[in-house]
């Protein structure tokens, strides 16, 4: 029988991708976002393209609904959606940080909540929650955003534990940095003013350090590969590091000591280090 899968934020960046490569790979696709575009993809008769907010319930739950009408059942979510933010802590406004904990942190607590009953009613099921690298190896300038991801990864295994019981697998991709996608331009607007003049010189040798980066970043390609081997793989494997980058941070962190692990992340990410 073939698969469904639901996606959210597919508009563009990593949840194209991996709408796209589930596709090719025989699976019915819900495609969610904000706002649908129905150009976003070839026609299919797998694939449905459906509004979701993963901030609003009523959203949430309607496409759930919409999707099991369609396909019968929803075997794997995949959260993708969410926002990023660079920006120097002492000057973000607890509006912004908000935002992206509803968006980054709550959001997907909401969909794994709303979806839940019905992979336990099934008696199966595979939630894959998408975080960062940062999770993984913290860097500056981004320490409210790798609060938001880094409680979904806590939020995550202890789900993994709680829902193996009744079928239901719970995992985590971690895609590094990824130049190509939007991702860092639609935070644009929300970062205006958030690194101020004080910061300009550290964040200056900052950026371009991180130009300089020892090892090739993520693409979308690599993530949505990433996620369909989360959301096929037998076993109770957690994490899924996407992209070299993440793949380095992750040996570094898992088989180093906190001392060589430090000093190696000072390296790459201080700007004074030499």
């Amino acid at each position: 029988m073939t698969k469904t899968v639901l996606i959210t934020g597919t508009s563009s960046g990593y949840g194209k991708a991996m709408a796209e490569l589930f596709l090719e790979r025989g699976w019915n696709v819900l495609a969610t976002m904000r706002r649908p575009d129905p150009e976003a993809f070839p026609p299919s008769e797998r694939l449905r393209t459906l509004p979701l907010d993963i901030t609003e319930a009523q959203s949430i739950d309607a496409a759930i609904a919409e999707g099991v009408a369609q396909f019968g059942s929803i075997d794997v979510l995949v959260n993708n959606a969410g926002i990023g933010l660079a920006s120097a802590f002492e000057v973000t406004p607890d509006a912004v940080i908000r935002d992206l904990f509803e968006t980054n942190t709550f959001g997907v607590f909401a969909t794994c909540r709303a979806i839940i009953p019905q992979m336990r009613r099934q008696g199966h099921g595979i939630i894959v929650n998408v975080t960062s690298s940062v999770t993984i190896g913290p860097m500056p300038l981004v320490a409210a955003y790798a609060a938001s991801k880094s409680a979904v990864e806590g939020f995550t295994e202890s789900l993994s534990y709680e829902l193996h019981p009744f079928g239901i697998t719970a995992r985590l991709v971690e895609p590094g940095y990824a130049p190509t996608t939007r991702f860092t331009a639609n935070g644009a607007p929300r970062m205006q003013g958030l690194i101020p003049e004080a910061y300009g010189a550290f964040a200056q040798a900052y950026f371009a350090k991180m130009a300089a980066y020892p090892t090739p970043f993520c693409t979308e390609a690599e993530v949505a590969q990433a996620t369909l081997s989360a959301a096929t793989e037998d076993g109770r494997r957690l994490r899924y590091p996407a992209g070299a980058d993440t793949q380095m941070l992750a040996a570094l962190r898992w088989s180093s000591s906190e001392t060589e692990y430090l000093a190696r992340m000072r390296a790459m990410f201080d700007p004074a280090s030499a």
